[in-house]
């Protein structure tokens, strides 16, 4: 398979991933502002609520460059959903993605490629209607549901073969990398004091993270008590019956890699395994010892390297360092 083919496919994938996962965290972010909750301290004022998808993504100084003066939640849905300036809003990530798709046409089906550009049609005139006149959750709702559809599609419809496991690869990492920055964003950022610990605030957004992955459900069928940091990284980590931890991503992952890797390419499935093993033989207890911010950010650089490694074996050699999201900007922020 050409490595341009390959790049497309997985740059695809992962926009289309991202686009949900800012569409889950904005969503997740505008129900929790509506909660009776101010920063008191202004050293802490990320701590306000409309700050977390901006420190997540790694976009404050994008944002401040564009949008001069106070926060507010109109300049940071607009700036995360429709800005064409921003190569991490919703928009500009939906569009990128089918602009992929359009170039993948004869490996893509018809069915999917069909989706994806009703998807783009659409998600113009909605978005806009949704920022100017309500019903913002309706267009989250709209986007992730359209997301899963893709999915489907793509699930129902292609030929197993190495273009459809490059889409799974750009899911499943971008997915992991998602939950690595919210629960780092959570546990090392947010919390404006250790009074609030065990407060009403930290209990609202322990389950407003849950809630963004999907997860509350089956946090509660698991542990049927409150929540609890410790439980918490255990469900996004370590279980690997959860969809969006990351055991479970680097399941897939790692399985991916093992049919795509030759004698010549083992470097990516070497570090894929090391972080599966890392994952699969893991302790709860262990990483909190270590620190959980320690834990997670050596996770995620492992997985820039692994990325790293998978473009130089096997995608483009050369791509748009937007939709790389560099490794340094997001770490930093």
């Amino acid at each position: 398979m050409l490595s341009r083919h390959a790049n497309n496919l997985y740059w695809m994938s992962r926009q289309i991933e991202r686009a949900e996962n800012t569409a889950r965290l904005l969503d997740i972010t505008y129900q929790m502002s509506l909660l009776p909750y101010r920063v008191t301290d202004v050293a802490q004022s990320w701590a306000e609520p409309w700050a977390l998808p901006l420190v997540i993504n790694g976009l404050a100084s994008s944002y401040y460059a564009r949008n001069p003066g106070p926060l507010t939640s109109e300049k940071v849905l607009r700036f995360m959903v429709t800005d064409s300036g921003n190569p991490s809003s919703i928009c500009s990530l939906m569009h990128a993605a089918r602009e992929n798709g359009r170039s993948m046409r004869g490996v893509m089906t018809s069915e999917m490629y069909e989706d994806l550009n009703a998807i783009w049609l659409e998600l113009r005139s909605r978005s806009e209607t949704a920022l100017a006149h309500g019903g913002i959750n309706e267009l989250f709702e709209w986007i992730k549901t359209q997301s899963h559809q893709f999915r489907g599609v793509t699930f129902g419809t292609m030929l197993r073969d190495e273009a459809y496991q490059f889409i799974r690869l750009g899911t499943f990492t971008e997915r992991a990398d998602n939950t690595v920055r919210l629960l780092d964003v959570k546990y090392h950022t947010l919390l404006p004091s250790a009074a609030d610990v065990g407060g009403a605030v930290d209990y609202y957004q322990w389950s407003a993270l849950l809630r963004s992955v999907s997860a509350l459900s089956s946090y509660r069928r698991i542990y049927r008590d409150v929540i609890t940091p410790k439980r918490v990284a255990e469900l996004l980590i370590l279980r690997d019956d959860l969809p969006r931890s990351l055991h479970a991503c680097m399941n897939e992952i790692y399985e991916i890699l093992r049919d795509l890797c030759k004698r010549d390419s083992m470097e990516p499935e070497r570090l894929a395994g090391e972080l599966h093993a890392q994952l699969h033989y893991g302790r709860v207890e262990q990483i909190m010892e270590t620190g959980l911010h320690e834990y997670l950010m050596e996770f995620l650089e492992k997985l820039h390297l692994l990325n790293d490694e998978l473009n130089r074996h096997f995608l483009a050699p050369v791509y748009d360092a937007p939709e790389a999201r560099s490794a340094t900007a997001r770490q930093n922020s």
